[in-house]
């Protein structure tokens, strides 16, 4: 089940809201969350619920032992023993079939492939258990003692399955104490109708069109129409993913939870730095916490702590070769701008500085996208113009005619321009408040009925983080 689902908007949801509302005490809303998300979770895999249920038995236990001999060799062993038993488990669901394909590969063998399923959202849930036992251990949270606490921080649906990842010392309290109120209500709907409008009106058109170029034949692409494709691809991952977050957080702030933000539109970065440190937070923000600083980070080593934690960067993302050298790309890029490059992006005008980071973002999807990595090189190829493939094609000029509105319109919601509109109407005047008020919730009405309409004559409605 996904958020962008009609089960989910006119079934799962309302009768959630219902059956939580209706709970009297914070426990009884406990219960009634935490059933809620096993449904939700077991509601593709059944059976995936007991792996999700088995990992947090461990942690808990885990913990609670990391507690009690804190400051002590025991409680070195067990986090060690513990990370150690999360990351096989996370490694034989998600790594095992592209280990034995490589070794299969290389020694001519042929042991036979896993056929069990990927766990939806072990990545993200596996990287939030080991965040808690992690901080259990440097005492920055104390163990949680009941089971059920514990399993509803990590089962939470909001956040179970596309992140953000959310760390416990940030929800601990909000898990025993939350304050809902009408305008918290109200801003958790329109955060959640933005996030539904970012995946089903934009992703899911750019994905369409993006499909069209890169799914076809190389060989009949042009120049252009390649450009258009990754631009679309481009604009389909980002509003997808935000648009995903959006609806975690819109959704956890109507129940009462408050989750950090995981992007902060990152396509107005002018250097990779800056870039990552506005894209998927939760999950750069977890490696360099838990992984780079740990390892040395820049006392020591830096350049292998660096390299090294972006091949896992990437390695995350799924279990292909792919992924791994898209993220050895960015940790390359970061690498010449820390040694090389800062002192020339600074001194270059702010045009030129986005358009070199737009550049490399756009061909770093190209690997991302493509799993062959030598068909992801020979597309960047013909974006450069290397072969016989024509510039331009009337393909290209259709495509691009047909989405010329669109592409403006989802460039300028790529930035922080409607939020400064909205935020400067909010100030004028009480009387341009009330109105604004009014407005979002025409908006959202409008968004709503825009999305359940596109939602019952599509099929085109992908799931981008099954990988996860």
């Amino acid at each position: 089940m996904v958020f962008s689902s009609l089960t989910f908007l006119y079934l799962f949801f309302p009768l959630n809201i219902l059956f939580y509302f209706m709970s009297g005490s914070n426990t009884y809303r406990n219960v009634v969350l935490l059933s809620f998300s096993l449904f939700f979770y077991a509601w593709g895999e059944p059976v995936f619920v007991f792996v999700l249920l088995l990992n947090t038995v461990l942690n808990y236990f885990a913990a609670i032992l990391i507690d009690k001999y804190k400051e002590t060799n025991k409680s070195k062993f067990v986090l060690a023993s513990i990370i150690t038993i999360d990351l096989l488990l996370l490694g034989f669901f998600k790594y095992y079939n592209f280990l034995i394909e490589n070794i299969n590969y290389i020694f001519n063998l042929n042991f036979k492939l896993s056929t069990v399923g990927l766990p939806i959202g072990i990545s993200f849930y596996t990287f939030q258990i080991i965040s808690y036992v992690v901080d259990v251990y440097r005492q920055d949270v104390a163990a949680q003692k009941k089971f059920y606490k514990l399993l509803l921080y990590i089962s939470l649906y909001h956040q179970l399955i596309a992140g953000p990842i959310v760390r416990y010392v940030d929800v601990q309290n909000e898990i025993d104490n939350r304050i809902i109120t009408i305008s918290k209500f109200s801003y958790g709907i329109d955060r959640f109708i933005l996030g539904l409008l970012k995946k089903v009106i934009i992703a899911n058109s750019a994905g369409q069109t993006a499909s069209l170029f890169l799914d076809g034949n190389l060989g009949d692409l042009s120049v252009l129409g390649a450009w258009l494709g990754i631009i679309m691809y481009t604009i389909q991952i980002y509003f997808d993913f935000s648009g995903y977050s959006d609806m975690a957080i819109g959704l956890g702030r109507m129940f009462g939870f408050t989750y950090k933000e995981n992007f902060n539109y990152p396509y107005i970065a002018k250097n990779v730095k800056d870039f990552w440190r506005r894209w998927h937070i939760s999950l750069s923000s977890f490696f360099r916490d838990y992984v780079y600083i740990p390892i040395g980070g820049n006392k020591k080593h830096s350049i292998r702590n660096l390299l090294l934690v972006w091949v896992l960067t990437g390695f995350w993302h799924g279990a292909s070769w792919n992924f791994i050298i898209w993220g050895l790309y960015y940790g390359v890029f970061l690498l010449i701008e820390r040694t090389i490059l800062s002192k020339l992006i600074e001194k270059l005008p702010p045009f030129l500085s986005h358009v070199y980071l737009l550049t490399v973002v756009v061909v770093g999807w190209v690997f991302f996208y493509f799993i062959d990595i030598f068909k992801a090189v020979e597309f960047i190829g013909i974006m450069f113009g290397v072969g016989d493939n024509p510039f331009y094609d009337v393909k290209f000029e259709v495509e691009f005619l047909n989405n010329v509105f669109f592409l403006v319109f989802a460039i300028v919601a790529s930035t922080p321009v409607f939020k400064f509109i909205d935020e400067k109407l909010n100030r004028i005047t009480d009387w341009v408040s009330s109105k604004i008020e009014i407005a979002h919730a025409v908006f959202n009405s409008i968004i709503l009925i825009v999305s359940t309409s596109l939602l019952l004559g599509q099929t085109f409605n992908p799931f981008l983080y099954f990988r996860f």
